[in-house]
Protein backbone atom coordinates (compact mmCIF):
# COMPACT_ATOMS: atom_id res chain seq x y z
CA UNK A 1 0.00 0.00 0.00
CA UNK A 2 1.68 3.43 -0.79
CA UNK A 3 2.25 5.60 1.98
CA UNK A 4 0.08 8.76 2.47
CA UNK A 5 1.87 11.69 1.50
CA UNK A 6 2.05 14.80 4.13
CA UNK A 7 -0.90 17.11 2.12
CA UNK A 8 1.30 20.88 1.20
CA UNK A 9 0.88 24.14 2.12
CA UNK A 10 -1.17 26.49 0.26
CA UNK A 11 0.03 29.75 0.54
CA UNK A 12 -1.14 33.22 -0.96
CA UNK A 13 1.24 35.58 -2.78
CA UNK A 14 -0.64 38.62 -3.49
CA UNK A 15 -3.62 38.60 -5.27
CA UNK A 16 -2.57 36.01 -8.19
CA UNK A 17 -0.26 34.09 -7.14
CA UNK A 18 -0.49 30.83 -4.69
CA UNK A 19 2.67 28.77 -3.12
CA UNK A 20 2.10 25.35 -3.21
CA UNK A 21 4.89 24.13 -0.33
CA UNK A 22 5.74 21.01 0.51
CA UNK A 23 8.75 21.21 2.64
CA UNK A 24 10.18 23.90 5.12
CA UNK A 25 13.58 22.22 4.36
CA UNK A 26 16.04 21.64 1.31
CA UNK A 27 15.15 17.77 0.51
CA UNK A 28 14.77 15.78 -3.20
CA UNK A 29 11.56 13.98 -2.06
CA UNK A 30 10.19 17.50 -1.70
CA UNK A 31 11.76 18.68 -4.79
CA UNK A 32 10.20 15.17 -6.96
CA UNK A 33 6.89 16.53 -5.29
CA UNK A 34 7.27 19.79 -6.88
CA UNK A 35 8.69 18.82 -10.41
CA UNK A 36 5.60 16.23 -10.50
CA UNK A 37 3.36 18.85 -9.90
CA UNK A 38 4.36 21.24 -12.26
CA UNK A 39 4.60 18.54 -15.14
CA UNK A 40 1.13 18.04 -14.11
CA UNK A 41 0.15 21.44 -14.30
CA UNK A 42 1.96 21.76 -17.74
CA UNK A 43 -0.06 18.66 -19.49
CA UNK A 44 -3.23 19.09 -18.18
CA UNK A 45 -3.60 23.01 -17.68
CA UNK A 46 -5.76 24.53 -15.02
CA UNK A 47 -8.03 27.37 -16.32
CA UNK A 48 -6.81 30.91 -15.46
CA UNK A 49 -3.15 29.67 -14.08
CA UNK A 50 -0.62 31.60 -16.08
CA UNK A 51 2.36 30.40 -15.30
CA UNK A 52 4.16 28.04 -12.94
CA UNK A 53 7.62 28.50 -11.20
CA UNK A 54 9.49 25.27 -9.60
CA UNK A 55 11.69 26.12 -6.96
CA UNK A 56 13.70 23.40 -4.49
CA UNK A 57 10.44 23.18 -1.84
CA UNK A 58 7.41 24.82 -3.80
CA UNK A 59 5.61 25.68 -6.60
CA UNK A 60 4.84 29.45 -7.98
CA UNK A 61 1.44 28.81 -9.21
CA UNK A 62 0.50 32.10 -11.07
CA UNK A 63 -3.25 33.00 -12.42
CA UNK A 64 -5.63 35.23 -13.01
CA UNK A 65 -7.80 36.09 -10.57
CA UNK A 66 -10.37 37.17 -13.33
CA UNK A 67 -10.82 33.27 -14.32
CA UNK A 68 -10.75 31.39 -11.24
CA UNK A 69 -10.16 32.77 -7.28
CA UNK A 70 -8.01 31.56 -4.91
CA UNK A 71 -10.45 29.13 -3.10
CA UNK A 72 -11.44 27.60 -6.82
CA UNK A 73 -7.68 26.97 -7.28
CA UNK A 74 -6.45 25.81 -4.18
CA UNK A 75 -9.39 22.90 -4.67
CA UNK A 76 -8.08 21.72 -7.83
CA UNK A 77 -4.39 22.20 -7.01
CA UNK A 78 -4.87 20.29 -3.43
CA UNK A 79 -5.74 16.60 -4.80
CA UNK A 80 -3.39 17.00 -7.72
CA UNK A 81 -0.59 17.50 -5.79
CA UNK A 82 -1.69 14.74 -3.25
CA UNK A 83 -1.26 11.95 -5.65
CA UNK A 84 1.77 9.83 -5.48
CA UNK A 85 4.88 10.67 -7.41
CA UNK A 86 4.37 9.06 -11.30
CA UNK A 87 7.05 6.48 -11.88
CA UNK A 88 10.16 7.68 -12.28
CA UNK A 89 11.61 8.51 -15.91
CA UNK A 90 15.49 8.35 -17.26
CA UNK A 91 17.06 11.49 -16.19
CA UNK A 92 18.87 13.36 -19.12
CA UNK A 93 22.81 13.35 -17.61
CA UNK A 94 25.25 16.19 -18.19
CA UNK A 95 29.13 15.94 -17.91
CA UNK A 96 30.48 19.52 -17.38
CA UNK A 97 34.63 20.42 -17.57
CA UNK A 98 35.41 22.44 -14.80
CA UNK A 99 38.87 24.28 -14.84
CA UNK A 100 39.56 24.03 -10.90
CA UNK A 101 41.57 26.31 -8.65
CA UNK A 102 43.97 29.50 -9.55
CA UNK A 103 42.30 32.32 -11.15
CA UNK A 104 38.99 30.32 -11.65
CA UNK A 105 38.72 29.04 -8.58
CA UNK A 106 39.78 31.27 -6.24
CA UNK A 107 38.18 30.02 -2.59
CA UNK A 108 39.71 26.44 -3.14
CA UNK A 109 43.07 26.76 -1.19
CA UNK A 110 40.42 28.00 1.73
CA UNK A 111 38.17 25.48 1.48
CA UNK A 112 40.73 22.80 1.37
CA UNK A 113 42.37 24.66 5.04
CA UNK A 114 38.88 24.93 6.44
CA UNK A 115 38.29 21.53 5.86
CA UNK A 116 41.93 20.33 6.86
CA UNK A 117 42.43 18.84 3.74
CA UNK A 118 43.94 19.16 0.16
CA UNK A 119 43.10 21.39 -2.63
CA UNK A 120 43.25 18.05 -4.96
CA UNK A 121 41.37 16.63 -1.86
CA UNK A 122 38.64 19.01 -2.27
CA UNK A 123 38.59 18.58 -6.45
CA UNK A 124 38.24 14.87 -5.63
CA UNK A 125 35.36 14.85 -3.25
CA UNK A 126 33.49 18.11 -6.20
CA UNK A 127 34.33 16.26 -9.31
CA UNK A 128 33.17 12.69 -7.33
CA UNK A 129 29.66 13.73 -7.37
CA UNK A 130 26.55 12.80 -8.83
CA UNK A 131 24.38 16.17 -8.68
CA UNK A 132 20.97 16.64 -9.79
CA UNK A 133 19.26 19.58 -11.07
CA UNK A 134 16.87 20.79 -8.01
CA UNK A 135 16.02 24.44 -9.34
CA UNK A 136 17.08 27.41 -11.89
CA UNK A 137 16.99 30.34 -10.33
CA UNK A 138 18.72 34.34 -9.25
CA UNK A 139 19.92 34.70 -12.20
CA UNK A 140 19.22 33.05 -15.76
CA UNK A 141 21.21 29.56 -16.04
CA UNK A 142 21.46 29.19 -12.95
CA UNK A 143 21.97 25.55 -11.70
CA UNK A 144 21.16 24.64 -8.34
CA UNK A 145 22.35 21.19 -7.45
CA UNK A 146 21.50 18.66 -5.10
CA UNK A 147 24.09 15.83 -3.63
CA UNK A 148 26.67 17.75 -2.59
CA UNK A 149 29.21 15.44 -0.61
CA UNK A 150 28.62 15.67 3.06
CA UNK A 151 32.25 16.46 3.25
CA UNK A 152 32.24 19.22 1.39
CA UNK A 153 29.35 21.28 3.28
CA UNK A 154 30.44 24.45 4.83
CA UNK A 155 28.56 27.59 5.40
CA UNK A 156 28.31 30.35 2.67
CA UNK A 157 31.13 33.48 2.47
CA UNK A 158 31.13 36.13 5.64
CA UNK A 159 31.35 38.77 3.63
CA UNK A 160 29.57 37.86 -0.21
CA UNK A 161 31.42 39.49 -3.28
CA UNK A 162 29.68 41.73 -5.48
CA UNK A 163 30.73 40.36 -8.48
CA UNK A 164 31.55 37.21 -9.86
CA UNK A 165 32.77 35.34 -13.08
CA UNK A 166 30.59 33.57 -15.24
CA UNK A 167 30.95 29.89 -15.26
CA UNK A 168 32.04 29.78 -11.56
CA UNK A 169 31.45 26.81 -10.16
CA UNK A 170 30.95 27.01 -6.57
CA UNK A 171 29.14 25.94 -3.25
CA UNK A 172 27.51 26.94 0.07
CA UNK A 173 25.58 25.29 2.90
CA UNK A 174 24.64 21.78 1.47
CA UNK A 175 24.28 22.96 -2.17
CA UNK A 176 26.80 22.59 -5.47
CA UNK A 177 26.28 25.17 -7.76
CA UNK A 178 26.56 26.30 -11.70
CA UNK A 179 26.84 30.12 -12.23
CA UNK A 180 26.26 30.98 -15.79
CA UNK A 181 26.34 34.54 -15.48
CA UNK A 182 28.63 36.93 -13.81
CA UNK A 183 26.66 37.89 -10.66
CA UNK A 184 27.29 38.54 -6.78
CA UNK A 185 27.04 35.38 -4.83
CA UNK A 186 28.41 34.36 -1.29
CA UNK A 187 29.88 30.94 -2.00
CA UNK A 188 32.62 29.56 -2.57
CA UNK A 189 34.53 29.39 -5.78
CA UNK A 190 36.27 26.37 -7.06
CA UNK A 191 36.71 26.69 -10.78
CA UNK A 192 34.82 27.83 -13.58
CA UNK A 193 33.44 25.49 -16.14
CA UNK A 194 33.09 27.22 -20.08
CA UNK A 195 29.93 25.58 -20.54
CA UNK A 196 26.87 28.00 -20.66
CA UNK A 197 23.93 26.62 -19.28
CA UNK A 198 21.94 30.11 -20.40
CA UNK A 199 22.85 31.27 -23.59
CA UNK A 200 20.21 33.75 -25.62
CA UNK A 201 20.61 33.30 -29.05
CA UNK A 202 21.57 29.47 -28.80
CA UNK A 203 19.11 26.27 -29.49
CA UNK A 204 18.31 25.73 -26.98
CA UNK A 205 18.58 29.00 -24.93
CA UNK A 206 18.77 27.19 -21.68
CA UNK A 207 21.08 24.07 -21.14
CA UNK A 208 20.13 22.38 -18.06
CA UNK A 209 16.49 21.73 -16.34
CA UNK A 210 15.24 20.79 -13.19
CA UNK A 211 15.44 17.15 -12.71
CA UNK A 212 18.75 16.55 -15.11
CA UNK A 213 21.77 14.90 -13.12
CA UNK A 214 24.71 16.23 -13.81
CA UNK A 215 28.57 15.15 -13.17
CA UNK A 216 32.08 17.13 -13.40
CA UNK A 217 35.68 16.16 -14.62
CA UNK A 218 38.84 18.46 -14.21
CA UNK A 219 39.97 19.95 -17.31
CA UNK A 220 43.60 22.21 -17.38
CA UNK A 221 43.31 26.07 -17.83
CA UNK A 222 44.63 25.90 -21.29
CA UNK A 223 41.54 23.40 -22.59
CA UNK A 224 39.20 26.03 -20.32
CA UNK A 225 40.48 28.86 -22.62
CA UNK A 226 39.98 26.69 -25.85
CA UNK A 227 36.45 25.37 -24.97
CA UNK A 228 35.58 28.72 -23.28
CA UNK A 229 35.51 30.41 -26.92
CA UNK A 230 34.73 27.85 -28.90
CA UNK A 231 31.38 28.22 -26.22
CA UNK A 232 31.05 31.41 -27.06
CA UNK A 233 30.82 30.38 -30.51
CA UNK A 234 27.39 29.02 -29.22
CA UNK A 235 28.97 25.38 -28.97
CA UNK A 236 27.15 22.97 -26.49
CA UNK A 237 30.48 22.03 -24.72
CA UNK A 238 28.94 19.57 -21.88
CA UNK A 239 28.49 16.58 -22.94
CA UNK A 240 25.70 14.68 -22.66
CA UNK A 241 25.38 10.94 -21.00
CA UNK A 242 22.36 8.62 -22.88
CA UNK A 243 23.79 5.65 -21.29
Amino acid sequence: MAATLPPPRLLPNGDSAVTVEFSRTIDDAANERVLALDKTLLATPIEGISETIPTYRSLLVHYDPGKIGFDALCEKLLPIAGRPLPPSTKARRWRIPVAYGGEHGIDLEDVAKALNTTPDDIVARHAGGDYRVAMIGFTPGWSYLSGLDKSLHMSRRQNPRLLTPAGTISIGGIQAGIQCLAAPSGWHLLGRTPVRTYQLHRNPTFLTEPGDRVTFFAIDHKTFEEQDRAAEAGEIIAERVDA
